[in-house]
């Protein structure tokens, strides 16, 4: 029996961790408000989750679905992290055969009282119609990055677009802005969205039209007082409430069930200066060259600079020599790192990164000013934006290939870190704090968007 003005919700995120995480902490702010969430994926991702905190465990049931064997893609590969960036149309036929367990979920009694899905979830509205569960589409984006890519009109036109078309703003934007996709990851998007190759016979652009256009309504992971102008354009674009709902900014992870502390393999920060160290990560789904990986090793190595490299890739791609010639001054972790922990430490003095969403907000939220060489999606537009708050920097790219060198590396790193040109970025970033780590604020935009939740469920026909 479900409590009184207390909701049920199913959570359907896309298989990335990227995305996963933010829903996650999501579920964890409605369980703390007393609400029940369903969290729905794949077994190996559910296995893979942060353990979710003691109290909040009778609260969020972490749903296991089963998925179907897909040619192409081995057993275990279930998340972006499995698969190189050229076989997610692979993941996308595992993702649409949940479809028939989730409508087996949401057979169950009591029934849902909201589903919240994510991009290229664009079947969900279609199986919670079914039970007349009502709908959100809840995009871990910023609304900046969903206004670009456009409306569900435009997303759903089959003409494909071109690399020069989204290197300019576009018209539907009504005010001035200098945010658009640079050539070199314009040209990569523009070719992914043409592909059809999922299964489905839809083009990346339409899944995600279908996505949008399903909803009753949007939620997105950012806040008024960031991007007022964006999402006030965002829900005119979509036609339909649009809620932000806070940053879900990181916290510090408990240590895990079984005792350990992670934190004891990271001791060597703690001999390090007060800011004075550069933390290094890219996450788990860019994929380096050689070449690429050389360019960043002996950037860090030139620039004398203190650094803690997150590295999640091939240690045969790092030069020879190259953690040798660095030990005492430089980090390497291979494998997992417990960025939030990283971050918030007081050695550490600036965060080189992809510029994706999610590590931007990680980064601000402990103050760090960002040094950004983005690679995919929406991460060039986020540059874009945060250079423009004077909060980070880009590494100096070949506008055309996207090609680096470490020299430029090097020369952003002194500049960051650096007195005259770096101290007033370091001044921004710090001042950033107050916007990425007001939980307050955030748990009022929460509470705003569970209010219309409630207020707009379905009544339940047997009270």
């Amino acid at each position: 029996m479900e409590v009184e003005g207390k909701l049920h919700i199913v959570m359907v995120p896309w298989l990335a961790f990227g995305h996963m995480i933010p829903y996650l902490e999501l579920a964890k702010c409605l369980a703390r408000m007393g609400h029940r969430i369903s969290f729905l994926s794949t077994p190996r991702n559910i296995d893979r989750l942060p353990t979710v905190p003691h109290d909040l465990r009778p609260r969020i049931n972490l749903v296991k679905l089963t998925p179907p064997s897909i040619d192409g893609l081995p057993e275990d590969a279930q998340s972006t992290v499995d698969v190189p960036l050229d076989h997610l149309r692979f993941l996308e036929q595992l993702l649409d055969g949940l479809e028939g367990p989730l409508s087996s979920f949401l057979e169950g009694d009591p029934s849902p009282d909201w589903v919240i899905y994510d991009m290229g979830v664009y079947w969900a509205p279609r199986v919670a119609a079914k039970y007349g569960i009502p709908t959100v589409f809840f995009g871990p984006f910023s609304a900046m990055t969903l206004s670009i890519i456009g409306p569900p009109t435009v997303l759903m036109d089959p003409q494909p677009v071109t690399p020069e078309q989204l290197t300019v703003p576009p018209s539907w934007v009504p005010f001035p802005t200098n945010v658009a996709f640079p050539y070199y990851t314009a040209e990569r998007l523009a070719n992914y969205s043409k592909g059809r190759e999922s299964g489905s016979g839809l083009t990346k652009g339409q899944r995600l039209g279908l996505t949008v256009q399903g909803s009753h309504v949007a939620a997105i992971r950012s806040c008024q007082e960031f991007e007022p102008e964006w999402i006030r354009l965002l829900g005119e674009l979509y036609q339909k409430p649009v809620f932000p709902i806070g940053l879900l900014s990181p916290s510090i992870p408990e240590i895990d069930g079984k005792g350990h502390d992670p934190w004891v393999d990271y001791k060597w920060l703690d001999t390090q200066k007060h800011g004075s160290t550069v933390y290094v990560a890219f996450g788990s789904e860019l994929q380096f060259s050689k070449e690429q990986v050389h360019e960043l090793a002996v950037g860090l190595e030139l620039s004398e600079l203190p650094f803690f490299w997150a590295y999640r890739g091939d240690p045969s791609l790092l030069p020879l020599g190259f953690e040798e010639r660095t030990k005492g001054r430089g980090f390497v972790r291979l494998g997992w790192a417990p960025q939030a922990r990283l971050l918030a430490h007081t050695s550490i003095g600036c965060f080189f990164m992809h510029g994706g969403w999610g590590s931007s907000v990680e980064g601000l939220a402990f103050g760090k000013p960002l040094i950004m060489l983005p690679m995919i999606i929406d991460q060039g537009l986020i540059m874009r934006v945060m250079v423009g708050k004077k909060v980070g920097v880009e590494v100096p790219r070949n506008e055309r290939d996207g090609s680096f060198t470490w020299e430029g590396v090097a020369k952003s790193l002194k500049l960051v870190m650096g007195e005259d040109e770096g101290g007033p970025i370091r001044s921004n970033a710090r001042e950033m704090m107050k916007i990425f780590a007001n939980k307050e604020r955030d748990n009022q935009y929460i509470k705003d968007f569970v209010d219309y939740l409630i207020k707009h469920k379905v009544p339940d026909p047997s009270a």
